[in-house]
């Protein structure tokens, strides 16, 4: 029976170093009963050579396109055939269209953990009625509270178009300053342009549209990417969204008021829990039949039950059981993150 074993990446964060071998094991399950060829089996912490490593077992050798899916794994740093006390490197499969410095250039308070985005994507892209779609790209992917852009560059990297939604003008300008360079310094081919955003002849905010193409030939193609930033009020996305359009949803919750709704003529709605109430079944009349929606959030601001009543309540439906419940972690004192992947049922 053939045994593997994985090398976490390390991460810049102590703490998530810590937690990402725990999390790669539910990920890792969510791929066999997904993407994979052979269900990994015996998965385990198992340290070898005063390292630690997630182990496991299949019934058959993996097959190459199963290390292509594996070399996605949101924490996977090397992967070895295990023989006795013999590790054989098993090569990864390099996937990013980008350099990973669009991931990891980026440095301020309350960015979310690129490696942990990673794995939100991965699990969400995974629970679609199109897993496979994770290495073969074509997803549109919508992100309604996305900060200063972590979930676009992500999406960028793995060939992804992508929307995202925050009513924070200085993170809009922080991404469109950044993404901008980006595409500059590294010579890839796009188009930037920021403009107005309105609905029905009113001004919401602002909007970014970015047209890109990792190489010129595929730009000359016409085989190219787009990145929105929509700034305007997250409880507005499925009016400057169109309905039914994205294949998946992924975002951080906010972890108090900073990132609250404040749409004109209407009260404030300050509190994550009645953010989360308001804004979700907006977030869903986007989302198509058979796409998924993956939330993170703090436990100690919002209940699990009272976030499951939520999703269900906008007609989707949870995924519950295995390795959907092991993937609560602390984030700091204040914080226990948990996660949340629901679909809408085609």
């Amino acid at each position: 029976m053939p045994e593997y074993a994985i090398l976490i990446l390390p991460s810049a964060n102590r703490v998530y170093t810590e937690t990402s071998r725990r999390l790669l094991q539910a990920e890792l399950a969510v791929f066999g009963d997904t993407v994979l060829s052979v269900a990994p089996t015996a998965v385990a912490e198992t340290e070898i050579g005063g390292a630690e490593y997630v182990t496991f077992t299949t019934d058959a050798p993996l097959t190459d396109e199963d290390v292509a899916r594996l070399s996605r794994l949101s924490s996977a740093y090397v992967l070895f055939e295990r023989s006795g006390e013999l590790l054989r490197p098993v090569p990864l499969q390099r996937w990013g269209r980008f350099d990973s410095d669009l991931l990891t250039i980026q440095k301020y308070t309350g960015k979310t953990n690129e490696l942990f985005t990673a794995l939100l994507l991965n699990l969400t892209v995974l629970s679609t009625t199109r897993p496979q779609a994770l290495t073969e790209a074509g997803l549109h992917v919508l992100d309604p509270l996305c900060g200063r852009g972590t979930t676009l560059n992500l999406a960028m990297m793995y060939g992804f178009d992508a929307t995202g939604v925050d009513v924070d003008e200085r993170d809009f300008e922080a991404y469109q300053q950044f993404v901008k360079t980006y595409l500059r310094t590294k010579r890839v081919k796009h188009t930037a342009e920021a403009t107005p955003l309105r609905r029905n002849k009113v001004r919401l905010g602002s909007r970014l549209d970015v047209t890109y193409a990792p190489t010129k030939e595929e730009y000359k193609a016409g085989d190219t990417r787009s990145i929105s930033y929509l700034r305007c009020d997250t409880l507005e996305t499925d009016e400057v969204v169109r309905r039914n359009s994205v294949d998946v949803i992924v975002t951080d919750a906010p972890y108090g008021v900073q990132h609250g709704s404040h749409r004109q003529n209407a009260n404030p709605v300050r509190s994550p829990r009645d953010l989360l109430a308001a804004a979700v079944p907006v977030w869903t009349r986007t989302l198509r039949r058979g796409g998924a929606l993956g939330l993170s959030w703090n436990t100690h601001v919002v209940p699990r039950d009272e976030l499951v009543d939520i999703l269900t309540g906008a007609g989707l439906t949870v995924r519950s059981g295995g390795a959907y419940d092991g993937l609560a972690h602390r984030v700091d004192q204040a914080i226990v993150r948990d996660v949340l992947i629901a679909t809408k049922d085609a």
